[in-house]
């Protein structure tokens, strides 16, 4: 079945649907290899595609319902699995890594049957078991076409996030894949300034990658429940452009894999951090740091030799970015008269966007840094937010964090306390 669209029409039918009460699709059972029943949510059956979306780890959603009943009425048969109930295991997103890459495959084969096309759909993490299944399947069945392509929305394909300053490494499927993909990135998100990275990881296994960029929305912008009135109308478009995805990965043939040595070696997963202050392991010579404040002002980390800096990179969007600005005003009101500074840096977004987030949500009188094109995210590599540097007086780096702190904490104060210079 080729799979086309009149956008205006489907736009009417999704808004339609989405203006109704969740549409539930009909259970089904599905016996895994090992005898495990798996209860599979089927909207829309007896087509010839089928879109299997596997669990994002966050537990069912009703958003996620409506958007694959708004699918299926475009001619798509939608399996939804519930896979971590089957497997007994909580919903969470570390719950995906306990789901072996052989339910998947068989999922697949028993959605493809009577040759039905399939194409995988999963979000952030759930991308590597989509990656995965594919893997494990394509072992089984190294001459059937019958598996398609995957749809990545807001794919998180690495192993956690680095050390400040440290490339991320991706999961080691990434250098398995030889699978069309097509990826659902939101503007909003921290992975946007690393896609080039992914494409060009799976491109070095013959991977074709197709990018649809969903401007001013998070991640998870379709189930979210702070949702924007934005990405509502963008969720609502999501069956529209999974159908769009489907039509172009029909389209996409598998190219020759790159050298192996194009891949890169993986590295072992780091452990898990403490939420205060390490030290630096890498180079300790900061990266370039030039750019304007909110206030209009050229600031230059250069000219804050002598003194201790601060360095968070931020977003409005970002939920632990917000919780943790009141400490960090805290911390500068500590130290203040001391040779201290922060520096936050404001990921890419508008001014008045930033302006409005600090008159309505938090009031904070450091200086406001604007990457307006994300210039200085990659060249400080920073893969999560917030992400945090602490640059001594003597202009080399001497620790990072990932992630929110209290910024005020004893701990933290300490170890700032220690690298500030002496008052003469």
């Amino acid at each position: 079945m080729r799979v086309t669209i009149h956008l205006a029409r489907l736009w009417l039918l999704a808004l339609w649907l989405f203006g109704t009460s969740v549409a539930h699709g009909a259970t089904i059972e599905v016996r895994l290899a090992d005898r495990t029943d798996v209860s599979v949510e089927r909207f829309g059956a007896g087509q010839d595609t089928v879109l299997l979306w596997l669990p994002s780890g966050l537990g069912q959603q009703a958003s996620e319902e409506r958007v694959a009943a708004a699918t299926a009425a475009l001619g798509i048969e939608v399996w939804r699995p519930d896979l971590l109930d089957a497997r007994l295991l909580p919903p969470l997103e570390s719950s995906l890594e306990k789901i072996s890459g052989r339910d998947v495959a068989d999922l697949i084969d028993a959605a493809s049957a009577g040759g039905r096309r399939v194409y995988l759909t999963a979000s952030a993490r759930a991308s590597a078991l989509a990656l995965t299944g594919a893997q494990v399947w394509r072992e089984r069945h190294p001459d059937s076409a019958v598996l398609g392509g995957a749809i990545l929305l807001h794919p998180n394909l690495y192993i956690g996030p680095p050390e400040p300053g440290r490339e991320a490494d991706f999961q080691p499927v990434v250098a398995q894949t030889r699978l069309p993909i097509f990826i659902v990135q939101p503007q909003r998100s921290p992975w946007i300034f690393r896609l080039d990275a992914l494409k060009a990881a799976l491109a070095a296994t013959g991977s074709p990658v197709s990018v649809q960029l969903v401007p001013e929305v998070r991640d998870r912008y379709y189930f979210r429940p702070d949702a924007t009135n934005l990405e509502e109308a963008e969720a609502a478009r999501l069956p529209a452009l999974f159908a769009h995805a489907i039509a172009t990965l029909k389209d996409t043939k598998v190219g020759d894999p790159a050298l192996q040595a194009a891949r890169g070696e993986q590295r072992a997963p780091a452990a898990p951090r403490e939420r205060n202050l390490r030290p630096y392991q890498g180079n300790p010579v900061p990266a370039p740091l030039r750019l304007t404040s909110l206030d209009g002002a050229m600031r230059d980390l250069a000219d804050y030799r002598g003194q201790v800096v601060l360095i968070n990179f931020w977003a409005s969007w970002c939920p632990p970015c917000v919780r943790e600005m009141p400490s960090l005003q805290r911390l500068k009101e500590r130290f203040s008269g001391r040779s201290f500074v922060i520096l936050a840096v404001n990921m890419a977004e508008d001014e008045a966007t930033v302006r409005a987030f600090l008159k309505e949500k938090v009031n904070v009188d450091f200086p406001i840094l604007m990457d307006r094109d994300g210039a200085a995210l990659k060249r400080w590599k920073v893969f999560a937010f917030p992400t945090s540097f602490v640059v001594g007086s003597d202009g080399n780096l001497h620790s990072g964090l990932v992630g929110e702190a209290e910024w005020d904490s004893d701990p933290i104060v300490r170890a700032l306390q220690a690298l500030i210079p002496k008052a003469r």
